[in-house]
This record gives structure tokens, sequence and C-alpha cells, in this order.
């Protein structure tokens, strides 16, 4: 069977280990978990396997984990105790981590293995409404500290050969990320950043979409969306994996923790 060049997503990704927490959070990740449950469908095929670009991963240069076995990284702190004991046991693929490393390389970026990295809650808090049973490998790429909208761009780009590979390409992070500022408090501005990001990934043209992208930190209400843009970058990889393809929102929601409006994308076509 010839597989599809898949698309590539950005997707906020919640709060916590909300997948974990049905009794705690109702029904507030309910729009947020249907999104995440269609993209099998959209896809038109199974991956051999996912490659999650975390915002909860970041590392002096560009870092692949490479483990056969991933082991759980609880990267939070005040949840329930049954949170610290859940596990995605999907399996790792060290044969993707080294062609994702041949190909940054190949970009003239320095880049490393670890072999021990686990899943973060950025990869399985998404990976586990997609794919329950945990059969798929995946492997995690990291942000490279800097945090340079261009350069993981250009690191995008350079993966986009992943994508007729048989490998899905996602961007974990959030359209709004300000815990300080989360509820009413933040409704105004993630508003505000939402638009300048619907206008800017699904109404204008790719050229255009890269440059503002770079420049994002311009955008209306971007500092108070992002005071740190580790939540922001993996939507870089993302886009630059697709660069020339159209974007699609295919989640929205305008009241999560009571009024921040955050928003996931798709970039390039599916298969519906």
């Amino acid at each position: 069977m010839t597989m599809p060049t898949f698309p590539t997503y950005f997707v906020s990704h919640g709060g916590g280990p909300w997948p974990y927490m049905k009794d705690q959070f109702g029904q507030m990740f309910d729009r947020l978990e249907t999104s995440l449950q269609d993209i099998p469908r959209q896809l038109g095929a199974t991956p051999k396997a996912v490659l999650v670009i975390s915002g909860h991963w970041e590392e002096e240069d560009f870092t692949v984990s490479a483990s056969p076995n991933p082991p759980m990284i609880y990267d939070y702190s005040g949840f329930p105790a049954h949170t610290y004991q859940v596990k995605y046991s999907a399996p790792g693929s060290p044969e993707l981590a080294i062609r994702v490393q041949s190909l940054i390389q190949g970009a003239g970026y320095s880049v490393h293995l670890d072999p021990k990295r686990g899943f973060d809650h950025g990869t399985f808090t998404v990976m586990y409404p997609m794919y329950p049973q945990a059969q798929i490998p995946v492997v995690q790429l990291s942000l490279k500290r800097g945090y340079d909208p261009k350069l993981h761009l250009e690191v995008g780009q350079a993966l986009a050969p992943l994508r007729k590979e048989g490998v899905l390409i996602i961007g974990s992070g959030l359209s709004y990320h300000n815990l300080r500022n989360f509820g009413s408090k933040g409704a105004e501005a993630s508003q505000q950043f939402d638009d300048w990001l619907q206008q800017t990934l699904v109404q204008s043209e790719p050229t255009q979409r890269v440059d503002k992208l770079i420049h994002w930190a311009k955008a209306p209400a971007a500092r108070l969306a992002h005071p740190q843009e580790d939540h922001l970058l993996p939507l870089m990889v993302a886009v630059g994996a697709a660069q020339n393809e159209p974007g699609v929102c295919v989640y929205h929601d305008e009241n999560l923790f009571g009024g921040i409006v955050s928003s996931s994308f798709q970039f390039g076509n599916a298969a519906a």
C-alpha cells in the first residue's frame, strides 16, 4: 500500500494530564478530545510513526529521543496521585530518530540523540486520544534554546521528506500560554492573538505566512499570549514541514479555563 503524504499539525494540548482527569475537568476538554480523535480519520491511513515536537522539551541543540522503550516524564505538579502513574506505552523508534538526525544535520544544524528521553505530557496527552492502544512508534524532537522562529521553520522544512515516508509530524504546544493570566484575565489577549493566528495561518499566502511567523512578536497581544514562546515554537516546525501548503483550523474553543481562546491547525491536505 502506498502511503499518502501526511499533513502536519500544530495542536493546543490542553492543561496538565487532562485525558486522565475526566472527573475533575468535566467537559472542559471535550472539544479538544474530539478534534484529536478525528485526526486518524483525517489522515486516511495509519502512520508508520509519529514525530512530536513538544513545547515541554528544549536543549542547547536540537535533540531527538532515541529510546526503543521511552519512559514517562510527569512534568507537572499539584495533580492527583494517579496522574503520576499513568503509562502511555507506545514504543520509540531508534530508526526514525536516526533519520530525523540525518535530515537536520543535512540542513546544516547540530543535532543529538538522547537514548533515555521519555514522553512528556506535551506528547502523551495528545497521543492518547488519537491512538489509545499506543501501537504506533513515537519519537520526540526538542526545541532549541534561543527560540529562533526562523531556525525552527527551517528545521521543519528539513523534516518535510518524512511526510512521504509514513511519518506524522505534530507540533504540540498551546496557541495561548500565559499561566499568570488564564481564565477571564486572559480572554482579550487570547482572542486578539488567536485572530492573528487565524489570519496568518489560514488566510495568508504561504510566503506571507512564513514572514509573519518569523516576526510573530509584533502580532497583537503577542507577549501577553506568550511571555515565553516555548509553547508557540512547535508551530514553526509544523508550518516549515508543510511550508507551501494551505492551513486550516481543526479545533477552536473560546471558553477554555473560563475564557481562554484556544486553537489547533492542520497544514497540507488531509484525506477528508
